[in-house]
C-alpha cells in the first residue's frame, strides 16, 4: 500500500492548525498590545511652559515623538501635512489640544486621554479636530474595513491569471484591468454611497486601483516565478501578514515594533496610508506611499513578464528495444497516426500530445530475406 496518501493526510492535518495559529498571532496579537511607541506629538507655545510640558510627557517613555513649533499656526500646519497626529498649543487663556480624527480616531481620543488626564492634570484643555472624520464614517470603521477586501481581491486576481494560465503580457493586461475596475467600484462604494471618504473621486479610485494591483502583480508574480505554491505564498504574505500589520484600523505607532514599520513597506499598509493621505488631506505625505506600491507593482509585473517568457520543454517520447538497432538496441519507435487502422499483433497505442502517437509493446517484425 502506497504511503504517499497517508502523508498527505498527515501535512493537512499539520498544515491547518499552522495556519490557523499564524492567522491568530498576526490578528490578534497586535490589537491586544496597542500602545503609542514614538507617536508623532507637537508642542507649540511660550517655552517655559512648552519645556515643562515636554518634560511631563517625556515622562511617559517612548510613547510621544515631541516636535516643537513656535505658534499655533505652525502646528496646525504639520497636523495638515500629517507631520504629527496632533499638538499642544499653550496660549494665555489655558492649553489648546490640536487633533486630526481624520488620520485616526483612536489616536484622538488616546490623545486627549494622555493630555488632559495626565500631562495637564487639573487645567481645562479646549480640543479642537483640525481635520475632522467624515460625517458618514466618523469612527474610520469602513476605511479600516476596505483594505481587507482590496487584498482578497488581490489575491483573487492573481490567482486567476495563474489558474487559467494567462502569460506574459496579457497577464499583465488582466491584472491592469482588473485593479482599474475594483478602483471604480471601490471608489462608488466608499466615497458616493457611504461617504467613508471625501477627496478627489478619481484620486482615491487611482490610490484603491494601485493597492489592488500591488497585491495581485505580486502573487501572479510569486505563482510565475515559482510556481502554484507562489499563490500561497502571496496570500499569506498580503492577507495574514500584511492586513493586520497596516495598522488602518488605528495607526502604524500604535502597534508593536517593528511592525508597524514593516506593515507600511507592505501594500496593504501603504494603500491604507495612501488612501488617507488622499481622501482627507489633499495628498499629503502621500509620495512613499506611491512609491512604495509602484514598487511592488512593477516587480510584480516584472515577474510576470519574465516568466511568461519560461516554455515549458516537450516531454521526450519513450524509447523501446528493437532488434538491429545501434548500441544499447534502443531506437525511437515510428510515428504513426492515432487512428484505428494502427494495429500489430495486440500492439498497445499511448498518444503523447494532440498530433502524434507510438505504437509501442508490437512483437518485432523479422526482417525479409
Amino acid at each position: 500500500m502506497s504511503t504517499t496518501p497517508n502523508r498527505r493526510m498527515v501535512a493537512v492535518v499539520l498544515l491547518i492548525p499552522v495556519v490557523v495559529t499564524i492567522a491568530l498571532w498576526a490578528f490578534a496579537w497586535p490589537a491586544a498590545r496597542i500602545s503609542p511607541r514614538n507617536l508623532p506629538l507637537g508642542i507649540a507655545g511660550s517655552v517655559p511652559a512648552a519645556d515643562r510640558l515636554q518634560q511631563q510627557l517625556e515622562q511617559h517613555g517612548d510613547a510621544f515623538e515631541i516636535h516643537r513649533f513656535d505658534d499655533g499656526a505652525a502646528a496646525r500646519t504639520a497636523i495638515e501635512d500629517r507631520v504629527v497626529y496632533g499638538a499642544v498649543v499653550i496660549t494665555p487663556k489655558g492649553p489648546q489640544l490640536l487633533t486630526a480624527s481624520a488620520a485616526s480616531p483612536m489616536v484622538a481620543q488616546l490623545l486627549r486621554e494622555a493630555v488632559t488626564a495626565r500631562a495637564l492634570a487639573g487645567n481645562q484643555v479646549r480640543v479642537t479636530d483640525v481635520v475632522t472624520a467624515p460625517a458618514g464614517d466618523p469612527r474610520g470603521s469602513a476605511l479600516g474595513a476596505s483594505i481587507l477586501p482590496l487584498a482578497i481581491a488581490g489575491v483573487a486576481a492573481g490567482s486567476a491569471v495563474t489558474m487559467l494560465r494567462l502569460r506574459g503580457g496579457r497577464a499583465a493586461g488582466a491584472l491592469i484591468g482588473v485593479a482599474a475596475l475594483v478602483g471604480i467600484a471601490a471608489a462608488a462604494l466608499t466615497d458616493s454611497w457611504l461617504g467613508a471618504i471625501t477627496g478627489d473621486w478619481w484620486t482615491e479610485a487611482g490610490a484603491l486601483g494601485l493597492t489592488a494591483l500591488a497585491i495581485g502583480a505580486t502573487v501572479a508574480g510569486l505563482a510565475a516565478l515559482i510556481g502554484p505554491s507562489g499563490v500561497g505564498l502571496g496570500a499569506l504574505l498580503m492577507v495574514l501578514l500584511g492586513n493586520p500589520f497596516s495598522g488602518i484600523t488605528s495607526a502604524p505607532e500604535l502597534l508593536p515594533q517593528p511592525l508597524g514599520a514593516v506593515g507600511q513597506l507592505l501594500p496593504p499598509g501603504a494603500g491604507g496610508s495612501l488612501l488617507r493621505s488622499v481622501a482627507f488631506f489633499d495628498g499629503s505625505a502621500a509620495g512613499g506611499t506611491a512609491l512604495t506600491l509602484g514598487l511592488w507593482a512593477a516587480a510584480g509585473l516584472t515577474a510576470v513578464l519574465v516568466g511568461g517568457r519560461r516554455r515549458t520543454p516537450t516531454a521526450a517520447a519513450p524509447r523501446i528495444r528493437r532488434p538491429g538497432a545501434g548500441p544499447g538496441g534502443l531506437s525511437a519507435p515510428p510515428e504513426q497516426p492515432c487512428t484505428p487502422a494502427v494495429a500489430d499483433g495486440g500492439a498497445r497505442r499511448s498518444c503523447y500530445g494532440s498530433r502524434s502517437c507510438w505504437v509501442t509493446g508490437a512483437r518485432p517484425r523479422r526482417a525479409a530475406r
